[in-house]
């Protein structure tokens, strides 16, 4: 049994395709900046979470310390999204204090030069001489839901301007 159909508007929705093919690396980098940015504004709000106490001796119980107000300051607004790397379809980035930077901290008798990105690890992961304190994992964990909503909502505005 033979079946005949026809379908009309197959040259506009091809032309839409081809526009979208086109266009798709560029909507796809936007959106992720967009979304990473989420997640870099929340880590550099969780710098207000750290505890901080004078940087001259580790407390005596347990040979540890909290990061100075010092440490916490070179971290304010710090946080970036790095460079975007591609490779065929996928674009993917980082977002931290991995490219920060370097501070100076006043001790008592000298000044230490500290890389941001590594004062950030200690605090976040905890040394044999810092307490932890997971505040840039747990930013990074409630951010994470409304970056991913902020993709979509980009991918889905550029999508619309293409296809009107």
């Amino acid at each position: 049994m033979a079946m005949r159909m026809t379908a009309t508007g197959l040259d506009e929705a091809a032309a839409m395709f081809e526009k979208l093919g086109t266009e798709a690396g560029r909507i796809a980098a936007q959106s992720l900046y967009q979304g990473a940015g989420v997640i870099a504004d929340a880590m550099n709000k969780a710098v207000d979470d750290i505890r901080t106490e004078p940087f001259l001796y580790a407390r005596a119980k347990d040979g540890k310390r909290l990061p100075s107000p010092e440490e916490k300051e070179a971290l304010r607004n710090r946080s970036g999204i790095a460079h975007f790397r591609g490779s065929g379809s996928e674009i993917d980035t980082v977002i931290g204090f991995q490219n920060a930077g370097y501070t100076e901290i006043k001790g008592r008798k000298k000044t230490y030069r500290k890389a941001v990105g590594q004062i950030a690890n200690s605090i976040n992961s905890g040394t044999s001489f810092m307490d932890k304190q997971p505040v840039f994992r747990r930013a990074m964990n409630t951010a994470k839901k409304a970056a991913q909503e902020t993709i979509v909502k980009v991918v889905n505005e550029e999508i619309e301007k293409l296809t009107k």
